[in-house]
């Protein structure tokens, strides 16, 4: 399907692995020009060279820690026009309460809260200018499906939820779209690190970690390149009518009401 954004600038935070890559080759495939930020410059580097080899379109990189205010600020400043602003950087160690210390809660919410409401303020603002633009936030189901072991993220997750409703709700007023995504599970060397470690505290063996998947939809976690083709999507003209809304990728998990 053609989704008509051939031409069209997208930036993605975060998109040197994972979602973060996956969302940007689908963008590239459809034509799009790609800014891409993330702190690891030699992985930048590497995903750029292979989406251009692969697309043939533009893409430039930046490498920066988005929870750094100075180092945010001058990468916006340098930055042209972007059509569709995908954020995505972030991740925040599970703990309870009483597992996750200060220090460790506000550097995760410095990167993926905070930064997401900085990022979507300054380019919301050149948008709005601008009369269209799109916003996706890539969030995750704990943010509705709320685990006091993962108590750092679900906050996140939930407080990113509803900026999402609430500039979503009268930003088409000006031309804007914003949405969101919350992906459930998703395939990649982390979730496999949090198996293991589930693996090993119901089983006693960490080498079982794959049963623990048994009980989630399709027998798997999702791949990236699913949460990308919603993103993506979601980014298009197709979705000319969508804003404020946000779209769970997790094969029906939380509705199911079980934990995998």
């Amino acid at each position: 399907m053609d989704l008509k954004l051939g031409g069209r600038s997208v930036l993605v935070t975060g998109g040197s692995k994972g979602i973060g890559l996956a969302i940007a080759r689908g963008f590239a495939s459809e034509g799009c020009r790609l800014t891409l930020v993330a702190r690891s410059g030699g992985q930048l580097e590497q995903a750029a060279a292979v989406i251009r080899a692969a697309h043939r379109v533009e893409v430039q990189t930046f490498a920066l820690d988005l929870s750094d205010a100075a180092s945010r600020d001058r990468f916006v400043a340098g930055c042209g026009e972007i059509d569709i602003l995908v954020n995505n950087a972030g991740s925040i160690p599970a703990g309870t309460i009483e597992d996750v210390d200060d220090a460790t809660w506000r550097a995760a919410w410095d990167l993926k809260v905070y930064g997401y409401i900085a990022i979507s303020r300054a380019f919301f603002t050149r948008m709005k200018a601008r009369g269209r633009g799109v916003i996706v936030n890539v969030i995750g189901t704990t943010g509705e499906r709320l685990d006091a072991g993962y108590i750092a993220g679900s906050s996140a997750n939930a407080s990113l939820m509803a900026l999402t409703r609430a500039l979503g709700s009268t930003s088409v007023d000006v031309g804007v779209r914003v949405v969101g995504v919350n992906p459930g599970p998703v395939a990649s060397d982390r979730l496999e690190s949090l198996v293991k470690r589930r693996a090993r505290a119901r089983f006693g063996d960490e080498s079982r970690w794959r049963e623990i998947f048994k009980n989630m939809p399709f027998g798997r976690p999702a791949t990236p390149e699913e949460i990308a083709a919603t993103v993506v999507f979601l980014g298009s003209d197709l979705c000319s009518y969508t804003s404020g809304a946000i779209f769970t990728v997790d094969g029906g998990l939380a509705a199911r009401g079980a934990t995998p």
